[in-house]
């Protein structure tokens, strides 16, 4: 009865002793090279022997022609699903970072698309308001201030040519020509709404007057006068003045105005007489107008330094 299992184990053990007589021939045994199959033989007896195993013919001869056409040699899969399936074994190895980058550029796409391009785009969208609603608004609103302070034709006219200047380049999309528009009629209704009074300079080491060189003319002499523009609560103010030997325009709280040599004379003896400029007064801004009302001669010129 145990005959037939008795057979499948001699089978299975000649079948083991000859995937172990090639693996053994393909490691390499103590040969000579080109060695014939007796040679062989007799050498795989040797170390089998020593063992403790006594091959048969069958197993030797089996043995060397497996070794010699490679039947139990192991031959690593190739192509695409091979590929994979070596990735999925080494998963353990290369997953981890693998995911990180992943979660690391889902994040930073998400990022883009959800939140950087969403937020570019309301920025547009308010650049794109502000130029073709706000700013036109804004120039609507100072030019009907301007319009209604003032008390001089030309102050209307100014701010309506700088509005309509304004609003044509908001409408070709220039930004900074529309923002220039709104600073020009900014500073033109600050303009009117200046109240101050015009006087010389009537301080301890300064001098009301000074006379130059100018620029253009070395042979004739400009005479200036030192004044300062004083509000209605006796604060002094600072105004942009351009200065006629440079042409730069600075904010200032004394400059020189020039003046004919006989009002420039005028101040200096009033000076020099008790140390008081007794007759101060050179002109008045008031509200609503664009100019300087002057009380005596003035030839227009101004200098910032001196």
């Amino acid at each position: 009865m145990n005959a037939p299992h008795t057979a499948a184990a001699v089978r299975l053990d000649d079948e083991m002793l000859t995937m172990d007589v090639a693996d053994t021939l393909r490691r390499g045994i103590d040969v000579p090279a080109g060695a014939g199959r007796e040679a062989l033989s007799t050498a795989l007896r040797s170390v089998y022997r020593e063992q403790g195993l006594e091959l048969d013919d069958s197993v030797l001869t089996a043995g060397i022609d497996a070794a010699t056409d490679g039947r139990f040699a192991y031959r690593p899969a190739r192509g695409p699903l091979a590929g994979l399936a070596r990735l999925y074994v080494a998963r353990r190895r290369w997953g981890p970072p693998v995911l990180a980058a992943v979660l690391v550029v889902g994040v930073g796409l998400g990022a883009y698309f959800f939140g950087y391009r969403p937020y570019r785009a309301s920025l547009r969208e308010q650049a794109r308001l502000e130029l073709t609603q706000g700013l036109p608004a804004q120039m609507d609103a100072l030019y009907s201030t301007i319009f209604n302070e003032t008390k001089v034709t030309t102050a209307a006219s100014e701010a309506a040519d700088i509005r309509d200047r304004g609003k044509a380049a908001a409408a070709k999309g220039d930004r900074l020509g529309a923002d220039q528009a709104v600073a020009d009629l900014t500073a033109l209704r600050d303009r009117l709404e200046e109240d101050y009074t015009l006087r010389i300079v009537d301080s301890n080491g300064v001098k009301p007057g000074f006379w130059a060189f100018p620029t253009n003319n070395a042979e004739a002499t400009n005479y200036y006068i030192v004044v300062e523009a004083i509000d209605t609560q006796g604060n002094v103010l600072s105004l942009p003045i351009t200065s006629e030997d440079t042409g730069q325009t600075q904010v200032v709280s004394r400059w020189g105005l020039r003046v004919p040599q006989a009002v420039y004379d005028a101040v200096m003896a009033d000076k020099q007489d008790d140390g008081i400029i007794e007759h101060s007064l050179v002109g008045f801004k008031q509200d609503g107008f664009l100019d300087v009302d002057y009380a005596v001669p003035i030839l227009g010129g101004t200098l910032t330094q001196w």
